[in-house]
């Protein structure tokens, strides 16, 4: 009885097809993204890594360990560039998520000319920073701005803009969300859109307001568009610098310094060295920032 069962087993065991060996083939078709992060990405952060700990210029090179380090934190400038790059990225994103969420919600309701003010709203994203920075350093200019002119004729003393201490990096602020709203708002239509709709019409028959569908449709389901004007938002804002060196050149004195004006300030002087530093310690801290709060938003969507 042994014999007869094994026979058939021993059959079986010839007849499975063979395992095909997985080709190398699809591999191919990320090499040339990789070889462009490699080139963009890991190179120049390598570099900048290993020029942080030198006193280099174009033509010479002289290792000095983390003395670049240790200056860089005894910047004057530093505690209070920090301080404003928080708040500038904070103000930025945080308006972004609230004003992209309302007018995507609105242009994906029944309005006329949507798609025209779909247009209009997504316009400034295209235009240069520092065209945007020149053009709005104009209009708020406290003596001959168009916008104290405007003010002006209402019986209102408009302040200065730009040069007010208290309001410098807040006019900034401003200026960067009406640039960078439209493409929050681009993220928002696109995850609004891709709601099934039977949710809407099931709400609908139910009685449901226009309240009741934003707190229990619109809101959850369109959190993974959250998560990236989130992302997206404080990146750049911690990132900041074009539009305001544009504006402010970190002034009014360094009431509106960021630490990447710092860290340029530092370049303008001749301290390649010490700026490439504060390169990797900006590097360094948005790395430290978003990673956990990424993981946590995409962990907290998982879970729901």
């Amino acid at each position: 009885m042994a014999t007869a069962t094994a026979a058939p087993m021993r059959r079986d065991r010839k007849q499975a097809p063979p395992r095909r060996r997985a080709s190398p083939y699809p591999l191919w078709f990320h090499m040339p993204a990789g070889v462009f992060f490699l080139v963009l990405f890991i190179v120049p952060t390598a570099a900048s890594f290993y020029f942080s700990l030198t006193r280099w210029t174009l033509f010479d090179v002289e290792f000095i360990g983390l003395d670049n380090f240790v200056q860089f934190f005894r910047e004057p400038a530093l505690v209070q560039g920090f301080t404003n790059t928080f708040i500038y990225a904070f103000i930025t994103s945080a308006t972004k998520v609230v004003l992209g969420l309302l007018l995507a919600i609105l242009l994906t309701s029944q309005i006329i000319a949507r798609g025209f003010l779909r247009s209009v709203v997504f316009f400034p994203v295209l235009v240069s920073t520092i065209g945007v920075g020149v053009t709005f350093t104009v209009l708020l200019d406290p003596f001959d701005g168009m916008v104290n002119q405007l003010l002006a004729l209402v019986g209102i003393e408009g302040p200065g803009w730009l040069t007010d201490p208290n309001l410098a990096l807040l006019s900034v602020a401003f200026v960067d969300v009406w640039k960078g709203v439209g493409l929050a708002t681009l993220i928002y239509i696109a995850g609004i859109v891709a709601i099934p709709q039977e949710y809407f019409e099931a709400a609908e028959v139910d009685g449901a307001s226009s309240w009741h569908k934003f707190r229990s449709i619109i809101l959850p389901l369109a959190r993974p568009a959250t998560v990236t004007v989130v992302i997206l938002s404080l990146i750049g804002g911690l990132r900041s610098f074009d539009l305001i060196w544009a504006m402010t050149g970190g002034g009014p004195g360094f009431t509106s310094d960021v630490i990447a004006s710092v860290i340029y300030k530092q370049y303008q002087a001749g301290f390649f060295g010490l700026s490439t530093a504060g390169n990797v310690v900006l590097f360094l801290v948005v790395a430290a920032i978003m990673v956990p709060l990424s993981y946590w938003l995409n962990r907290k969507g998982s879970e729901s």
